[in-house]
């Protein structure tokens, strides 16, 4: 079964006045959150493509200037979640075989 949804913790906290953001929630991406960037690009995980893609798929919504200055790592560990949201299930099974 597909997940729909997947949770990020991440490495280094994001600061958004009083609030501090230790976790993020993505959604599997429907074609028209992708829009304006290519699919391939998103596989690459190419960084101007995810400050693109996240804020539309992110719980809470992340701003571009929030991604512009985030930890490389969690910007990693975001990408791919998204970039798995992309394969077909087929690809899924042989990507991440069951333990």
């Amino acid at each position: 079964m597909t997940q729909t949804t997947k949770t990020v913790t991440l490495d280094t906290p994001i600061q958004r006045g009083e609030q501090t953001i230790a976790t993020i929630e993505l959604r599997k991406p429907d074609s028209g959150s992708l829009r304006g960037v290519t699919l391939t690009d998103v596989l690459q995980m190419d960084v101007n493509a995810l400050i693109t893609v996240l804020p539309r798929l992110s719980t809470p919504a992340l701003t571009k200037p929030e991604l512009m200055q985030m930890d490389p790592a969690d910007l990693l560990q975001l990408g791919g979640e998204v970039a798995g949201f992309l394969l077909p299930k087929s690809a899924q099974v042989d990507a991440f075989p069951a333990a």
